[in-house]
């Protein structure tokens, strides 16, 4: 949720970010009409109930027809006030409803446009070329027994899949260095639910734009979650934070579900775009003004990773209409799939200043009183995409894929062989 100060005093801010988003410039007014309405029926209710608060303290001192008459308007009173309280509540729910349909502020840095207008900030590696004609991800998988999609496909459909043998292991390996590094930064390792409370999901901005993309089930009201920057960010909410302990950081693993709706007929080959997939998710909560520095440092972070496992990848600034609801601003890794000949997203980092703690209630005390703290995510590790890049980047011309030296110590091999 945004600022309301903001919405009041400035809401020519808010409408040009949502013009830069392409998302709805009238919803502003409707926003700013739905928040004077409550406000008015905030008062209407105060002024009503001190009425009836005055007027009891009077009762106790009358007698006869005067204490009667009190009586009566008392009983007037009694029913005006609970008539203003449905009004006041009814005039909160409203403008709730409407201010969550307003996206986050974008940063006025973020490169305007849609999906495509991204702009790149730097490219790390050159392409990889090979002197032989390279074999796609799943020919590989299949010749190293790593990776079996027509039986995930038997078993639960198109866009599932199993990991086996060495595909496993080198999941398993991933998991382990990017927990290993996580640590060393100083991320508190998490291991969080992947159900979630209906407040949970939406207090993370994921059942607005992004609903389409989740698994609800209904009988429960539960929500699978996408990526577990849902339950970290919802494991502080209705708390207020020791801001001597900023940023405070988690690296949450999970199994994260996506129904991707609205992608049938894009990568239906392999493992690129799947239903079920597991993932490494840092996620950081500190002060609003070093948000800003934090999410560099969260990039930072991913970029280390992806330069250890020895893949070109490039950087990008994503536009104002691909950010989604709660970020502000949000840089994509992208590494580069040589049967392709192109870059495919692998990590993104998110800030979202204090868009998601507002929703779920998560503040800190400075000197200057109590108020929201800035949340931030990043991917650093996203299996299967990963696995992905690793086999392509680092094949050989027999079909045996190198290793990455950061790799070896967890897999205890240097070269995965055909089987």
């Amino acid at each position: 949720m945004i600022d309301l100060k903001l919405l009041r005093d400035n809401p020519e801010v808010v409408r040009q970010s949502q013009r830069a988003r392409g998302g709805s410039v009238e919803i502003v007014d409707v926003a700013i009409a739905a928040d004077q309405k409550r406000r008015s029926a905030i008062v209407e209710f105060e002024r009503v109930r001190a009425e009836q608060n005055a007027l009891s303290k009077s009762i106790g001192g009358a007698k006869g027809d005067e204490k009667n008459q009190l009586l009566a308007k008392a009983k007037e009173l009694a029913a005006a006030v609970k008539d203003a309280d449905a009004l006041r509540a009814q005039a909160e729910a409203e403008a709730d409803q409407v201010l969550a349909e307003l996206a986050n502020i974008a940063d006025t840095r973020a490169p305007i446009g849609g999906e495509a207008d991204f702009v790149v900030l730097e490219e790390i590696g050159k392409p990889t070329t090979f002197a032989f004609e390279p074999r796609d991800h799943v020919e590989l998988g299949k010749i190293l027994g790593a990776i079996d999609t027509e039986r995930g496909a038997k078993v639960s459909g198109s866009r599932f899949y199993y990991l086996t043998g060495n595909g496993a292991l080198l999941e398993f390996a991933l998991i382990n260095l990017a927990m290993a590094k996580a640590v060393a930064a100083g991320f508190i390792p998490v291991v969080p639910p992947v159900l979630v409370k209906p407040h949970a999901m939406e207090g993370t901005g994921f059942l607005g734009q992004a609903a389409e993309n989740v698994f609800h089930l209904e009988e429960d009201d539960f929500y699978l979650v996408g990526t577990s920057e849902v339950p970290l960010a919802a494991y502080h909410m209705d708390e207020i934070l020791d801001s001597t302990k900023f940023p405070l950081r988690y690296a949450g693993f999970s199994s994260c579900f996506r129904r991707e709706a609205g992608t049938y007929g894009k990568d239906t080959r392999g493992i690129i775009r799947v239903h079920q997939f597991d993932k490494v998710e840092m996620f950081s909560f500190c002060a609003p003004e070093d948000a800003a520095a934090e999410h560099e440092r969260l990039l930072g972070w991913e970029k280390d990773f992806l330069e250890a496992l020895e893949i070109p990848y490039r950087v990008i600034d994503v536009a104002t209409g691909d950010l989604g609801s709660s970020a502000v601003r949000k840089f994509d890794c992208e590494a580069w799939i040589p049967t392709q000949n192109a870059y495919r997203e692998v990590t993104s980092t998110s800030n979202c200043t204090e868009f998601q703690s507002r929703r779920l209630n998560i503040r800190y005390k400075d000197e200057s009183g109590t108020r929201p703290v800035a949340t931030l995510n990043g991917t650093l590790c996203a299996i299967p995409r990963i696995i992905v890049a690793i086999l392509e980047n680092h094949q050989q011309a027999d079909g045996s894929v190198n290793i990455p030296k950061a790799l070896v110590p967890f897999l205890g091999k240097s070269r995965f062989e055909p089987v």
